[in-house]
């Protein structure tokens, strides 16, 4: 057990309240709704804390332990020699705490509290601090060998009146000493120890609060990380890595009589043989396990367990192993490097995110986002967590091994509180278009806010300062559904100029930058034809810049844009006013903002034009977004020598392949299909090549990527992943489009 928090009770570790009931974020493309719905508010429900952090003193190592008390102080342990202003530079500035710290909850800044926890021989670390119920006293674990010179094996009570380590609390453990948990009467605490007093101990133990060895024995083979009494005093949860309690299997997991040590509720295959429980903490209903894995087939998620009948109520199953819990107003938080959440239906394999939040009864993320990086140590960014309130505010501290929060340099400590919400939306992406006569349709990819799903967009036209349309939006960070108002308050031939803001009910995003429309007199031939004809996805990639592929289709499935294409290449392949997007061969890409199930039957088409000699995917479906997938095919790829391949994978490797190379510098139309007829790979209106014995592909959720992707064991595989060229007017379709209708959609590439 690594964090501690207010509102104690006698009898056991004070616990924050569970909230009556908890509200579930809505996820997913957004149509947009009438104007004048209500605003959105700073903080979504139940999300009570904001993501913003404020100014705290930092640490010149890592943070493995904290304590928070009821009148505000907040103790920190770990593996550090000095403390140091906010923003002063690693080096200056610094004043000595060996190993242990004491701040002021709501300025960050220390107090005169000062401890120092050394070591003979080795390196000196406090992994554990726990409050006793009352606050009296301060009990730390690790490994250490004194306290401001007093002498202690690896466990130590400190008295929070004096600061002074307690002479009469002498307890000899053998090893480290890794997580606490105390009652009126009880310390409980768990380790790598074998021995607590000359006796037989194993990886737990349990003492007086005077430090007399109870019969407490709950013998574990690996070693203890967490220890977790339960509300009612009468249990006691305890994590780790063993395999076995008191003789029997329980792996990383079990319930343990608070008096005796016997096993009351064993885990046997509940956590994977590869995975750890790395803290425990509980509310007045569950508790809540942090599991770290290595290698394969690793748990590195939270699990809720009831603590009347010690079952799961619910599992994450998040990759990226999590290492701290805290819960406050219903809300789980957690600490972790989490980069793949796809198999909960959360974001996908990507760049970690190190601070999540989830509702006490459902496992699905709620919009809240702060970041640290991984820092030093292993590194893996968050280890502890603490929280008490102070001057009418609540804060929220996270210890760990990070260098910077929220992007900025900040190490070893930080924090949050309930309130001022002082961070602004990203400002949106916006673009516009004129399909139809008389029509202008605003499109925008909705924006971000780290501690608030829900965001009201504002519409300013013409550079009035009163909106014309406000409309109301979900988005998170991997999931920015594309939003659309069209304006038929124009005429034929007029200009007109839009631009749009974010807010989260408190902050406001500046205005996007103006984007122009000249109103269609008349409607345009190659889209109305692409829509007519059933597209589900299309990116005319008319926008002016940013990270937006507005989809024209009506399905709103923009796409975002990786590593900066070149926007607004002219000549484009339609005649008209459209411009095209031009790919570096080397990393750019664009893909879908939502994951699609396996399309059976499908046609992709898109507009390309290339010198390349080194290949490159152009169009295809992966599972992934932010890297190279690791399923991947559906796609068109051009082989080094210019020609084009349609490949599928269906018991393996399916491809069709043209004669003629098409990388001259020319615009060329490709279009390839799979249905029931096979497969078939259409370049400017005619069939180049088919294989009709090929109707299936591979069974994966995915996203539709342009620009490039995985290649490897592909046939005749390129130089690059990437395209070098221009690609334009991208379409996806669910059917197999017939060859008449590929021969129409070329025949009007230049409006005829």
């Amino acid at each position: 057990m690594m964090n501690a928090s207010t509102g104690r009770r006698p009898g056991a570790r004070g616990r924050t309240r569970a909230a009556a009931a908890a509200l579930c974020l809505l996820a997913g493309a957004l149509s947009a709704a009438a104007a004048g719905s209500s605003p959105a508010a700073a903080l979504t429900p139940p999300v009570s804390l904001t993501a913003d952090d404020l100014s705290t003193w930092q640490t010149n190592g890592i943070v493995w332990s904290m304590a928070a008390s009821a009148d505000g102080v907040v103790y920190a342990g770990g593996t550090f020699s000095t403390v140091r202003p906010p923003d002063a530079a690693a080096g200056t500035s610094e004043q000595p705490a060996v190993n242990f710290a004491a701040f002021d909850a709501a300025t960050g800044a220390p107090t005169g509290c000062s401890l120092s926890f050394t070591l003979s021989s080795g390196t000196a670390t406090v992994r554990s601090l726990v409050l006793s119920p009352d606050g009296d006293t301060l009990y730390a674990g690790g490994q250490f060998g004194a306290v401001n010179g007093v002498g202690v094996s690896n466990i130590a009570a400190v008295d929070t009146a004096t600061c002074t380590p307690r002479q009469d609390f002498k307890v000899a453990v053998s090893a480290t000493v890794r997580a606490i948990d105390v009652t009126d009467d009880t310390v409980y605490f768990g380790g790598d120890f074998n021995s607590v007093e000359g006796q037989t101990r194993n990886k737990f133990a349990a003492v007086t609060t005077g430090g007399q060895l109870k019969p407490f024995t709950a013998n574990t083979d690996e070693v203890g990380r967490a220890v977790e009494v339960t509300p009612d005093g009468l249990h006691v949860v305890i994590g780790g890595d063993f395999f076995t309690v008191n003789g029997t299997a329980s792996h990383a997991l079990a319930v343990v009589n608070a008096t005796t040590g016997a096993l009351d509720k064993s885990y046997p295959g509940f956590i994977p043989n590869t995975s750890t429980v790395q803290d425990l903490t509980s509310d007045a209903t569950q508790f809540y396990t942090a599991n770290e894995g290595t290698g394969g087939g690793v748990f590195d998620g939270r699990i809720a367990l009831d603590l009347s009948t010690f079952s799961q109520v619910w599992r994450d199953t998040c990759l990226g192993a999590t290492q701290a819990l805290l819960v406050h107003d219903g809300v789980l938080y957690s600490g972790s490097h989490a980069h793949d959440c796809a198999s909960m239906g959360e974001f996908p394999d990507q760049p970690r995110k190190h601070l999540l939040a989830q509702a006490v009864d459902n496992p699905k993320l709620l919009p809240w986002f702060p970041d640290t990086n991984d820092g030093i140590g292993e590194p893996v960014g968050p280890r502890v967590m603490a929280q008490t309130d102070k001057g009418g505010h609540h804060y929220l501290w996270v210890g760990g091994e990070f260098t910077t929060v929220n992007g900025a340099g900040q190490q070893g400590l930080t924090r949050f509180a309930d309130g001022p919400d002082t961070g602004a939306p990203w400002v949106p992406n916006a673009s516009v278009s004129t399909v139809r006569t008389g029509e202008v349709d605003v499109n925008w990819q909705t924006s971000f806010d780290t501690d608030d799903g829900e965001l009201t967009y504002r519409i300013y036209k013409d550079g009035a300062s009163t909106p014309v349309h406000t409309v109301t939006g979900s988005s998170l960070f991997w999931d920015r559904p594309q939003l659309t108002w069209t304006d038929r308050e124009v005429a034929p031939g007029e200009t007109h100029t839009y631009r749009i803001s974010a807010s989260d009910g408190t902050n406001t995003s500046a205005k996007s930058p103006a984007v122009t429309a000249v109103v269609a007199s008349a409607a345009e031939a190659y889209p109305a034809r692409v829509i007519a004809d059933g597209a589900s996805l299309y990116w005319r990639y008319d926008e002016p810049g940013s990270t937006f592929a507005g989809d024209a289709s009506g399905g709103l499935d923009n796409g975002f844009v990786r590593n900066a294409p070149a926007y607004r290449q002219t000549p484009a392949a339609i005649a008209g006013g459209s411009t095209a997007m031009g790919f570096n061969g080397t990393d750019e890409y664009v893909y879908s903002n939502r994951r699609h199930a396996q399309p059976t039957t499908f046609s992709v088409e898109t507009w390309i034009k290339t010198t390349t000699t080194k290949g490159g995917k152009i169009i295809g479906f992966g599972n992934l977004t932010m890297q190279n997938s690791g399923q991947y095919d559906k796609h068109v790829y051009m082989r080094n020598d210019g020609r084009l391949m349609f490949g599928v994978h269906s018991g393996g490797t399916r491809t069709v392949t043209t004669l003629a190379p098409y990388n001259d510098g020319e615009w060329h139309h490709v279009v390839a299909t799979q249905g029931s007829g096979g497969m078939a790979l259409y370049v400017d209106g005619q069939l180049r090549a088919s294989n009709p014995f090929y109707t299936g592909n591979e069974s994966y959720q995915g996203y539709w990527r342009i620009g490039g992707d995985n290649l490897s064991g592909w046939p005749n595989r390129p130089t690059s992943n990437f395209f070098a060229g221009q690609i334009d007017e991208t379409a996806v379709y669910p059917t197999a489009l017939s060859s008449s209708k590929v021969a129409a959609h070329y025949a009007l590439r230049t409006g005829g």
